[in-house]
């Protein structure tokens, strides 16, 4: 059994989808009133990692587990609490989405810490700027058809999230991934201008970019984010390293193909822009 938290998310839904596909035993586990879209044979399992007594019905023979800690979390939850009831329930392997901000000692690691320190098994998943961060223009965009962001010609290698799901799925799947480390890219860095041609390529319209500042960017993402994550989010996209703006061959490394473009994701998902 997989059991993977934060199963309604951009990366948790596509995890279970492709676990199922494969044919795993999997326990979706979310927050809200148990999921009625899932995959065929998927359990569905409610329960708040900020309260990780309620994991525990969950875990019942778990093998391996996937932790997504999300905004919520990171203000009001503890996770050596949760790998404590993880490890109690005689699960194994443990996979953590972490940042690849931990690697460029722009996010701390104390999450990482916690599961590196565990005695189970593990493996880091690190990935950069999400595709599905678009998703934040999507009202301007059908209503507008006006792209607003900071930064507009300051690119990164944005990942998208169907590749970390098929990282995370096989990597909860393969032996021989304990103790690794996976940085998670895009085939290639694109700007906020760049993927405004895109999203309007997938809609067939134009789109206009309209550059931001960096306080009313701060401003809006104060609104959903933790403050300390705003700003060391608002440095990776306004003045990246040159770590950051690399290509990492990770997603193509354990998946033996390459990583998905922007465009790609936009053609997927162009039903939330038109």
């Amino acid at each position: 059994m997989i059991v993977v938290t934060g199963a309604t998310g951009n990366v948790g839904r596509p995890l279970v989808e492709a676990l199922a596909a494969a044919g795993e035993q999997v326990t979706a586990v979310s927050r809200r009133t148990p999921q009625r879209d899932l995959p065929a044979g998927v359990r569905s399992q409610q329960a708040d990692m900020s309260e990780p007594e309620s994991l525990k019905p969950a875990l019942e023979e778990a093998e391996a587990v996937f932790l997504l800690t999300s905004p919520d979390f990171l203000a009001n939850g503890n996770l050596a609490d949760v790998v404590n009831v993880v490890r109690a329930a005689g699960v194994q392997r443990v996979v953590l989405l972490s940042s690849q901000g931990v690697g460029t000692q722009r996010h701390p690691s104390a999450l990482e810490d916690v599961v590196t320190e565990s005695g189970l098994e593990w493996t880091m998943l690190r990935p950069g700027n999400f595709n599905s961060n678009a998703f934040q223009w999507a009202e301007s965009v059908r209503s507008r058809r006006v792209l607003e962001a900071p930064f507009g010609d300051v690119a990164l290698p944005a990942v998208d999230p169907a590749d970390i799901a098929d990282v995370a799925a096989a990597v909860l799947r393969e032996p021989g991934h304990g103790g690794n480390i996976y940085t998670l890219t895009g085939p290639e860095p694109i700007s906020p201008r760049q993927q405004a041609a895109a999203i309007a390529q997938a809609i067939g319209e134009q789109v206009r970019f309209v550059e931001s500042s960096r306080d009313e960017a701060r401003g809006r993402m104060v609104g959903y984010m933790p403050e300390p994550v705003v700003d060391a989010t608002l440095a990776v996209l306004g003045t990246p390293s040159a770590d950051e703006q690399a290509v990492n061959p990770d997603v193509e490394r354990v998946l033996g193909r390459p990583a998905r473009t922007f465009a790609d994701w936009a053609a997927r998902n162009v039903a939330a822009f038109k």
